[in-house]
């Protein structure tokens, strides 16, 4: 490549804050033709890409931007899709900061390449105009895949089985495809009709799509196997919420992030009397959490119609594991950052509604185990806040509904799936990947232990070898 390089990214296009921060469409408006172009040559196609190192799983980043640089948008589609079959979603969702762009060699000395933003170009152009076939199936293996959950490991998982030539059939609890793709990302983040054009995707593949099927329930593990299935993948998240255990959390107008974001996204409460999901749309809210969640639920109640909206974390802003976008993102928006705070208690009215809270100032001590500082409390440092609606978003654990009735399958002490560095569960025949093994964490994370587990699975099934799951 020639030519001086250029060491400063394209910014994509956004809605103003004073505009997106009272409606639920997109934020980011994404690249024109003429924007991704010109990202896409800056791009210097190294010999050792070091950015698909970072990708958890493989996207061949080089060569589907050197084929949008050449105008060749099928092979650029074709490229991203040999690995990635999500690819609207992790365009928009992906940390790329933290992964494949942190490993850009032009990181080092200006921006790095923004993969993220061209992959979300890329698979637009794709949705939009539906000019590319469908990626190389291999021939019908007579081998039949059970995949539980159609999140983003759950997805990818059944893609790649798809693609490899295995009969599969995705089964999802809820009425609608997607897990916490749907129910747990906003419109304004992640468009819905992205999701479903991907899962279209997906089943356009062979996979088939079973909703309102709730394995550990109407079915059973081994129930699957007797219906004639050679393998099952667990892919159910971690759906269930976890809470501060102070005083006053049963209050009225105290929602979990999960029910308060369920609510606003997959039941479509924004669009209130059009859908009669109810939802309290407080005018003092707070949002207890440093997340993407936190940030999520903080950014949905402005939208809402909040008049003040404040995010209560523990710890500091360079502590918050939200990402560095979605924070600034809020604070554009209007959201106040109370850092150092921790509620202690809420207080209620005659009415069991939700009045107040009582907060505590944190100030920060050795780093824990997760390197991290501790946060300790300031002695005397107790004050009222009043609040009419609280989100508590600090984490989630796995549903136990699977594992209760599976004596087979181990479980940690925090309720997530013991597997292998192969996805393996302790059930032969099984193996699992996502938030289920891990807790709460990332879409791409989900979706590559959904790779990694799809590909011991083919060889499984191909191979009939012994299993040796912990």
């Amino acid at each position: 490549m020639s030519g001086k390089i250029d060491l400063d990214r394209v910014e994509m296009p956004k809605q103003s804050p004073e505009k997106r921060k009272r409606n639920f469409q997109e934020v980011a408006l994404g690249y024109s033709p003429e924007q991704a172009a010109k990202e896409a040559k800056r791009c210097i196609q190294c010999k050792k890409p070091k950015c698909v190192e970072g990708c958890p799983v493989g996207v061949e980043i080089p060569a589907f931007i050197l084929a949008l640089r050449e105008g060749d948008m099928p092979g650029a589609v074709q490229a991203l899709k040999r690995k990635n079959s999500l690819p609207g979603i992790c365009g928009r969702v992906c940390p790329q900061e933290v992964q494949c762009e942190s490993r850009c060699v032009l990181g080092k000395k200006g921006a790095p390449v923004a993969i993220g933003r061209l992959e979300r170009y890329v698979a637009d152009w794709d949705l939009s105009t539906k000019k590319c076939p469908v990626c190389e199936l291999l021939p019908p293996s007579g081998k039949r895949a059970a995949v539980v959950g159609s999140g983003p490991a759950g997805l990818t998982c059944a893609a790649d089985l798809a693609r490899m030539g295995h009969s599969v059939t995705i089964f999802e609890a809820l009425h609608d495809g997607g897990g916490v793709l749907v129910y747990g990302i906003p419109e304004f983040r992640l468009p819905k009709n992205i999701v479903r054009s991907e899962i279209e995707y997906v089943q356009s593949l062979g996979a088939n799509l079973e909703l309102d099927s709730v394995v550990g329930r109407q079915v059973q593990i081994k129930g699957l196997f007797e219906e004639g299935f050679d393998t099952v993948f667990l892919g159910i998240g971690a759906g269930a919420p976890r809470f501060l255990g102070v005083a006053g959390e049963n209050l009225n107008g105290v929602y979990s992030a999960n029910e308060y974001l369920t609510r606003v996204n997959l039941m479509k409460a924004y669009r209130f009397p059009e859908y009669d999901t109810p939802i309290k749309k407080g005018k003092r809210v707070a949002v207890v959490g440093g997340g993407n969640v936190a940030m999520d639920a903080a950014r949905s109640a402005m939208r809402l119609g909040a008049d003040e909206v404040h995010v209560v974390y523990r710890r500091g802003r360079e502590e918050m594991p939200a990402r560095l976008e979605e924070v600034e993102n809020a604070m554009e928006e209007g959201v106040i950052f109370d850092f150092l705070t921790n509620p202690t208690r809420f207080l209620g009215d005659d009415r069991g509604m939700v009045k107040a809270m009582e907060v505590v100032e944190m100030e920060l001590g050795e780093p824990d185990a997760s390197g991290r500082r501790s946060p300790r409390t300031k002695k005397g440092s107790e004050h009222i806040v009043e609040v009419d609606t609280v989100v508590i978003a600090v984490g989630t654990v796995p549903n136990p509904l699977i594992a209760s009735n599976t004596p087979e399958l181990k479980t940690t002490k925090w309720g997530t799936l013991v597997v292998d560095e192969r996805g393996r569960t302790t059930m032969e025949g099984v193996w699992a990947g996502g938030d289920i093994t891990t807790g709460g964490a990332t879409v791409i994370s989900a979706m590559g232990a959904g790779k990694i587990a799809s590909a011991d699975m083919d060889r499984w099934l191909r191979e009939n070898g012994a299993w040796e799951g912990k």
